[in-house]
């Protein structure tokens, strides 16, 4: 009986190789967000701050929108945050409506040539974009659809079909077929089985799919610097600005960027789990 207090001590005592997998995971972690919190720290304070040296060791010394507001400012920003807004809209649209239909089509049927039409979704990221733009923004100069929002929504929706795709037709397999059948069973028709069945255990993951799908239009900078002049988006805007800039407009714009990727991984992050066979509590 004596034994047991020192068995369990020891199996809860740290071993070596936990103290180095925490420390490996401590100094990823570091590495990862220490730029973030500089980032976000350097964007609300003074523009005098930002330009100072050496930094201050306490962030947000003195806190302050300055900084921000300086930035939303600058002629062309907010123009491009609603063009940026409004082409990754209409990007989630057209690729949730395009990808929902593929996505259950490969989770659910065995046809001839599934196989094939995946390796021709995956293909497709496989090309560089600028393989992709430039033979686009010749198509849209003689469709007289250069320089337009329209013209980027659409580039962009063919950049992230192949991961709306994948992504929503991993969530349609993730729901038993059997629950289908089920339905249909207790004599309910195949759509009433599907809406009432199985679209609500997918609209999470669908909604993630969405979610990610704003994330890669948002961030994407080249297509729209390639079929863009004056309706440029964001990132298009900023990667043009960037050289001629200061330092307070280069942290504010380096963390207004984040902000869709840090939403996005802070609240979409237990779905893509799910997805994955974790289980997020």
């Amino acid at each position: 009986m004596s034994d047991t207090p020192r068995i369990q001590e020891r199996k809860q005592r740290p071993t070596a190789g936990r103290i180095a997998t925490y420390l490996g995971a401590f100094t990823i972690a570091f590495w990862i967000l220490f730029p973030i919190w500089f980032m976000f720290s350097m964007a609300f304070t003074t523009r005098e701050e930002v330009r100072s040296f050496p930094k201050s060791v306490f962030p947000f010394t003195p806190f302050s929108t300055d900084t921000m507001e300086f930035f939303l400012g600058v002629d062309g920003v907010m123009s491009g945050l609603i063009n940026s807004i409004i082409v990754a809209v209409i990007t989630v649209v057209l690729s949730t409506v395009i990808s929902a239909p593929a996505g259950y089509a490969i989770s659910r049927y065995i046809f001839p040539g599934r196989d094939l039409f995946r390796l021709g979704v995956l293909a497709v990221r496989a090309f560089p974009v600028v393989v992709l733009s430039i033979p686009l923004a010749v198509l849209f100069i003689r469709a007289n659809l250069f320089d337009n929002i329209l013209s980027v929504a659409l580039m962009h929706t063919i950049l992230t079909l192949p991961t709306t795709i994948l992504v929503i037709s991993s969530v349609f397999a993730s729901v038993p077929y059997e629950l289908e059948e089920a339905g249909q069973v207790f004599g309910a028709s195949p759509w009433q089985s599907f809406r009432h069945i199985v679209l609500p255990l997918v609209i999470p993951g669908i909604a993630a799919a969405s979610v990610l799908t704003f994330v890669l239009s948002w961030n994407e900078v080249f297509a729209a610097s390639v079929l863009t002049l004056e309706n440029r988006t964001l990132p298009a805007l900023l990667l043009n600005q960037l050289s001629q800039s200061g330092p307070a407009y280069q942290f504010a714009g380096g963390f207004f960027l984040m902000i869709p990727s840090l939403i996005f991984m802070f609240v979409i992050r237990k779905y893509l789990f799910n997805m994955w066979g974790q289980v997020s509590k």
